[in-house]
């Protein structure tokens, strides 16, 4: 057991480990024109992508078996490949066995575009997309805010049928994104379906600066000031924004505090154990299974940045890394969730540089939540419900009480923090406890943490 310690803290150390549920995730090579092609070997960058998988993959699905993979070996690599896109197309032929939409191949240039996620920089129209295994059709996760796909409607689960005119029927993530990616400054049109309607989008291709975390005060009526932070995607800064903006606001003496994670799509792994943290002192964030049995538990590290009542934010374009901040809360009562129940992504990916300068994000791990729950494809329900409003609000009123669900979060809050008062002010001479429990335990455990 020990060992087994051993090895996984080394393992998780050596991968650069992503959670994202969208198709435009990753790293970059500094220069893929630079990238080593391997043009008598094309069959070294296949077999590298094999023996990775080979080696790391988790098979969520039980459908992947060792021995089957080492025929595909032997099939793909007694063939002859005139040029590497040969190579870069038995690549995805190969990784389509593992009925896994995460693990994914990108060439060169695609490897070197994708470094949204951890530089908070966005090249494109602002959507994360996924290809649903079971209808075969191209989803959108979420649009990413502030982004031409944001600002002109696109909606989580919404589904792609054409790009550019061009049907997307039978069409793979990496087909999909070379048609949406582009020339800065020109447009991609969209069909869009969604609730049995299709209708079309032209967006313009953009390069936007995202910054990961928003914050303001709000004032209640009966006189509160609540802390609204948004959290939009976990990149590498949004843990150290996030640190930034809860000092800021505990200066002003906030009662409490609103954390809005919808729609937002994910990122990386030690970023949200990161901003977890900031609420939780101690206890479980999050546990880790990789294929070999091997589990990490991250906990609280004693350095909370506060203890005020929270209320947390999540819709159906809530994933990955999103869910692990808002599992950790939830079943560390630390605070309450409002509105729609998350997209359900439980799984962990790592990026690695093949051979020739290309990339695989492949699976490699699970995570599960403090009370061991694994949320994969069935999300994590709020313990209020909300639905969003009925008619879009502005892009301006979100976090206002204009916002449905905000609204439903700031009740649900102002009750939390009049509990805490009450508990503040009580008189055990003047005062009967036991009443005053019973009155009030169903809140008693989150205005205690």
């Amino acid at each position: 057991m020990p060992n087994k310690s051993f090895n996984i803290k080394k393992f998780f150390k050596r991968q650069f480990i992503i959670l994202f549920a969208s198709s435009f995730t990753g790293i970059f090579v500094n220069n893929y024109a630079e990238a080593t092609i391997l043009n008598n070997s094309y069959k070294e960058v296949i077999d590298h992508v094999w023996q990775i998988v080979y080696r790391d993959f988790l098979d969520t699905n039980g459908n992947f078996e060792k021995s089957k993979w080492i025929d595909l070996r032997k099939q793909v690599l007694s063939k002859k490949y005139s040029d590497i896109n040969e190579a870069y197309d038995a690549i995805r032929d190969l990784l389509s066995n593992l009925d896994d939409p995460y693990t994914r191949f990108l060439d060169p240039k695609e490897f070197n575009q994708m470094r949204i996620d951890t530089s908070g920089e966005l090249t494109g129209v602002g959507i994360q997309i996924i290809k649903d295994k079971e209808s075969d059709h191209l989803i959108i996760v979420s649009p990413i805010q502030g982004t031409p796909a944001y600002e002109a409607g696109i909606k989580a689960r919404d589904q792609i049928l054409s790009i550019d005119d061009i049907s997307t029927n039978g069409m793979d993530i990496e087909d999909a994104v070379k048609l949406i990616r582009g020339e800065r400054g020109t447009n991609v049109k969209l069909e869009i379906l969604r609730d049995g309607n299709s209708f079309f989008k032209s967006l313009s291709r953009e390069r936007i600066e995202i910054k990961s975390v928003l914050s303001k005060i709000n004032k209640t009526k009966n006189g509160f000031l609540i802390g609204y932070v948004r959290i939009k995607q976990f990149n590498a800064n949004a843990a150290r924004e996030m640190k930034d903006a809860l000092k800021d606001l505990e200066t002003k003496k906030v009662s409490g505090y609103i954390l809005d994670l919808r729609s937002n799509p994910g990122g990386l792994l030690e970023s949200s154990i990161d901003v977890s943290r900031q609420f939780i002192n101690k206890g479980i964030i999050v546990s880790t299974l990789t294929k070999d049995g091997f589990k990490e538990i991250k906990r609280g590290n004693g350095q909370a940045l506060t203890k005020k009542p929270l209320v947390v934010l999540v819709n159906e374009g809530s994933a990955s890394a999103s869910e692990i901040v808002s599992g950790a809360i939830r079943d560390n009562k630390r605070g309450k969730l409002v509105g729609k129940k998350t997209f359900g992504k439980g799984l962990v990916q790592s990026m690695r540089t093949l051979v020739d300068g290309s990339g695989l994000t492949v699976t490699v791990a699970k995570y599960l939540t403090p009370n061991g729950t694994d949320i994969n494809k069935f999300g994590i329900r709020p313990d209020i419900e909300v639905k969003m409003n009925k008619n879009p609000i502005l892009p301006t009123e979100i976090g206002t009480r204009r916002d449905k669900q905000y609204k439903a979060g700031e009740k649900e809050l102002i009750k939390i923090i009049q509990i805490k008062n009450k508990i503040s002010k009580f008189d055990p001479k003047t005062t009967n406890l036991n009443a005053f429990i019973k009155n009030n335990e169903e809140n008693l455990v989150y205005s205690l943490h």
